[in-house]
């Protein structure tokens, strides 16, 4: 099959798509998701206000598509950690990813604070933004239905989670609300420490996120590897 090639009027609006992009994460780092302005982005960019609604109508589409990059990025640091753990225990590869996601995040903070942190003022995000929103969930629950996991919440606790949040993640429904508890965990503790909470709490920061990994794996069913296998991935050396 031919692949299409792009027309120069077509990698043109792509070009600038980008830069726009470019410019409104800058906007992210420098005064926040509230603050983004639309004027303050054609500036940096070098178009007029009215050329940038061309592309994004409202800083409402501007911020979902932030926010759609985002979620998309942090799958995507999780589904190569993954990838790369590749052969190893369940629990491993678990782990694997749990650091996947944080390392990504202490790369890009200000993207992280857009999608976990505090809501921004007057947005509602779209419903296109929950398959993105859901990757990171989905090869979670992927290895943990992999390992077999079983955990017996309570008929009442398996009602308490919506049933669809089974169906994305490809889990028996008994295993939902532990996902749900083990992605609150993630995110809670990658932002405990992304935003200052564990100053003068936590001093080993390695150790501690991977102690909570392996306890979230333990909740939501995983094993502990076998005696003389290693419970947790090493770390490279720094």
């Amino acid at each position: 099959m031919l692949s299409v090639v792009p027309t120069a009027r077509e990698r043109a609006r792509a070009q600038t798509t980008e830069a726009i992009l470019a410019a409104a994460r800058t906007q992210l780092a420098e005064v926040g998701a509230a603050a983004l302005s639309l004027r303050a982005v054609a500036r940096e960019v070098g178009l007029v206000s009215s050329a940038v609604y061309r592309y994004f109508p409202s800083r409402d589409e501007l911020l979902t598509a932030l926010i759609i990059e985002a979620y998309d990025a942090v799958g995507e640091a999780a589904e190569a950690a993954r990838d790369a753990a590749s052969g190893a225990s369940a629990r491993e590869c678990w782990v694997a990813v749990w650091r996947g996601v944080r390392a990504w995040a202490r790369a890009h903070p200000a993207q992280y604070a857009l999608i976990y942190g505090s809501p921004v003022p007057g947005y509602a995000a779209p419903p296109d933004t929950l398959p993105a929103a859901g990757r990171v969930g989905v090869v979670l629950g992927s290895i943990a239905s992999a390992a077999h996991a079983d955990v017996d919440p309570g008929d009442d606790v398996v009602a308490a989670v919506a049933p669809d949040v089974a169906e994305v993640l490809h889990l028996d429904p008994r295993l939902a609300p532990a996902a749900v508890t083990a992605w609150t965990q993630l995110f809670g503790t990658v932002g405990f420490e992304l935003f200052g909470q564990y100053e003068n709490v936590v001093t080993d920061r390695d150790t501690y996120f991977d102690h909570v990994a392996g306890a979230a794996a333990s909740s939501v069913g995983i094993p502990a590897d076998r005696p003389g296998n290693h419970d947790l991935p090493r770390r490279p050396a720094s």
